[in-house]
């Protein structure tokens, strides 16, 4: 799957690149590295068109002077990205992800990821507070299902935190792969790995359901995540930000989901809900 890259530079630098990932993420754009100039954003190239940019309001905006560059890319290489500053993440004291060359550390739950062209290790304030949720709920004896699981490091967990059966779902073959391998890594057995989107949930049930995707895929899946929920069901949600907790909710209580709590880190949000 082919991404269109965009580089800006961004002057002065906050609030503006703050203002201009919120937008983009509102139009989209579903990963972003903040650089010392402003910051690279990425979009599927399926999702993406020659007037993506129209309604980003900062870039009229006489504060604020930002200048970009844009082309296509075969795939983003987030291992390479990973590992130019990585270091092992810990979790509330209980779980650490770490790659294969660190070094074990004696924690409950050690997961081992690769990410190769795959996204979500951990580092990223989403799938942090993803993983904080699975650490604080009952996952004994549950069906999972992880949408969007990039590299199915919140899918691991939920195996290693007693979940009886998982699937793990992703649009992308890389992740396809890559969370294959992880799975494989981690000894995680129980678990299933699905290349495709929400039309492979016709007739699932599941008692949990954990997608980190983006605010725009979320709204759109929601009435199939309800579908696929048994009653008493547990639904966590994450990859949108603060401002978009309203429409989420919303969205979730138009479906007969009650919400429970949330999360943030930095601008990010993570949600529970349940039916």
């Amino acid at each position: 799957m082919n991404y269109i890259e965009y580089i800006f530079k961004v002057a002065p630098l906050q609030p503006g690149t703050e203002i201009l990932i919120a937008e983009l993420g509102y139009a989209g754009f579903e990963s972003f590295v903040e650089t010392e100039d402003g910051v690279t954003a990425y979009i599927q190239k399926d999702e993406w068109n020659g007037t993506i940019l129209d309604d980003i309001n900062i870039l009229d905006s006489k504060e604020f002077k930002i200048e970009f560059t844009f082309s296509e890319i075969e795939q983003i290489n987030w291992n390479a990205e990973w590992e130019k500053n990585f270091d092992s993440i810990e979790v509330d004291g209980k779980c650490t992800v770490r790659a294969p060359f660190h070094p074990t550390k004696n924690f409950e739950y050690e997961i081992v990821i690769e990410p190769k062209m795959s996204f979500g290790t951990g580092h990223h304030e989403t799938t942090f507070m993803m993983l904080q949720f699975i650490l604080e709920n009952n996952f004994e004896n549950k069906t999972v299902l992880d949408m969007g699981c990039g590299t199915a490091v919140l899918a691991i967990l939920a195996a290693m935190r007693g979940a009886s059966k998982l699937d793990a779902i992703d649009i992308d073959e890389w992740c396809f792969e890559n969370s294959t391998e992880n799975i494989e890594r981690n000894n995680c057995k129980n678990i299933s790995v699905f290349l495709g989107d929400a039309a492979l949930l016709s007739g699932k049930k599941y008692d949990v359901i954990i997608a980190n995707i983006n605010r725009n895929i979320l709204l759109n899946d929601m009435e199939t995540y309800r579908k696929c929920l048994d009653e008493g069901g547990e639904l966590y949600l994450s990859g949108f930000y603060k401002e978009d907790l309203t429409i989420i909710t919303e969205s979730c209580n138009n479906l007969g989901f009650t919400f429970v709590k949330n999360k943030e880190k930095n601008k990010w949000v993570a949600a529970k809900f349940k039916i």
